[in-house]
């Protein structure tokens, strides 16, 4: 089978929607599948050095990728166009998977399925416009929300299937009238290869991760309040990463003790600060509730870390915890209730330790990336049975 995969992120890229696609586009090669990868080559989150999977990848023309409004568009735009071009140009795909990077690029997707006889599948990594119109950058009602809002689901009612995040992202994009069986559900899924418990030397501090992007979907004010109210306990905190949100909280924090702010690493070297530590901490804001899911729970779970979730009961990490057990869960805003609950972890490293334990057993029965993969190959149709034959890693410059 032939298969094309579009996103503006791919390996050696670590952003979280490269990793999870590289994860995908691996395991369809080693299926037999002929997998073709139509990306940018710009860098966001860093490089991995991880070995690269034996695709077809495509790296198009594309404007830097900036945090900036301007330079974020002129880097969509530019892939947009090129992506499209190189999809209608290389040997017609039996499948088409479209992700959310950039936005609307579903009708990328869906032009080479009308053009080409494709079967197109969304997805959907966050939700547009919706995580536009939660963060306050958009109003629901302006004409661009409604426009994108239209096109979006244009595409999505003729896609041959839609893949969502979680029960929240299905119950979002039911809300918007797209038909319960269209939307299959496939929640994200972390490498066990990579992130795996190591050898745990218990500190003399609970000692708090949080890895990854600190954005505007994320719950930052009730962590600054939470950690200068700590600043006198036994809690130290690590944020390991980027995102629009992070200096805000350096500034927010300074000058408090045991706070360090490390920038994005690969994730063998994420597995190694993961078992320097005791739990994990992950937040998102109420109004993102389904636009946008957490998939970073996931690398803590295979590290057998529990975390601990500042956000809406009905998001999907809020669902996974009370699932399984692997951790505790805080409303926004209440950030005395997060401080006790530290001060209370501190003080009982074994109900830490037990959580943990969860975390790592319900990891390796539903997020490692054989099952995770194995979910989207189903979707699509793609699972065991292909015809074997091995592609080495080819780049090409579009």
């Amino acid at each position: 089978m032939r298969i094309l995969l579009l996103n503006q992120f791919f390996w050696p890229e670590l952003a979280a929607t490269s990793q999870l696609l590289t994860d995908v586009a691996r395991h369809l090669a080693d299926e037999g599948h002929q997998v073709t990868v139509v990306c940018g080559s710009s860098t966001y989150a860093g490089r991995d050095a991880t070995p690269p999977p034996e695709v077809e990848i495509i790296r198009v023309a594309e404007g830097a990728f900036g945090r900036g409004h301007a330079a974020r568009l002129l880097s969509y735009a530019t892939y947009f166009a090129s992506a499209a071009w190189h999809g209608l140009r290389i040997a017609r795909p039996d499948v088409v998977i479209s992700l959310t990077t950039p936005p609307l690029l579903s009708t990328v997707g869906m032009l080479v399925q009308r053009l080409r006889g494709a079967r197109h599948y969304i997805w959907e990594m966050d939700l547009y416009p919706e995580v536009a119109v939660d963060l306050g950058m958009l109003r629901g009602t302006s004409l661009v929300a409604r426009l994108s809002g239209g096109i979006a689901d244009f595409t999505r009612l003729r896609a041959d299937g839609i893949i969502a995040l979680g029960e929240c992202m299905r119950d979002r994009l039911a809300a918007r009238g797209i038909p319960p069986a269209r939307i299959r559900v496939a929640e994200n899924w972390a490498d066990g290869m990579l992130f795996h418990p190591l050898p745990h030397t218990p500190g003399d501090a609970l000692r708090v991760i949080y890895p990854g992007n600190l954005g505007m979907a994320h719950e930052a004010e009730t962590l600054a309040r939470a950690i200068r109210e700590l600043a006198p306990d036994p809690v130290r905190f690590q944020f390991v990463g980027g995102g629009s949100r992070r200096g805000w909280l350096r500034e927010a924090t300074a000058g408090v003790p045991g706070v360090a702010f490390l920038p994005y690493c690969d994730r063998p070297a994420l597995n190694r600060l993961f078992a320097a530590s005791d739990a994990g901490l992950v937040t998102q804001n109420d109004r993102c509730t389904g636009s946008v899911v957490p998939s970073k729970i996931y690398g803590m779970m295979a590290a057998g870390l529990p975390f601990i979730f500042v956000g809406p009961r009905a998001a999907t990490p809020g669902r996974v915890l009370e699932r399984f057990g692997c951790g505790w869960r805080v409303e926004c805003g209440n950030h005395a209730a997060l401080a006790a609950l530290l001060r209370m972890l501190a003080a009982n490293p074994e109900e830490v330790r037990a959580a943990g334990a969860r975390a790592r057993a319900a990891f390796l029965e539903h997020y490692d990336t054989p099952a995770g993969v194995r979910r989207i190959a189903q979707i699509i149709g793609a699972h065991a049975g292909a015809v074997p034959g091995r592609l080495v890693a080819v780049e090409k410059a579009g």
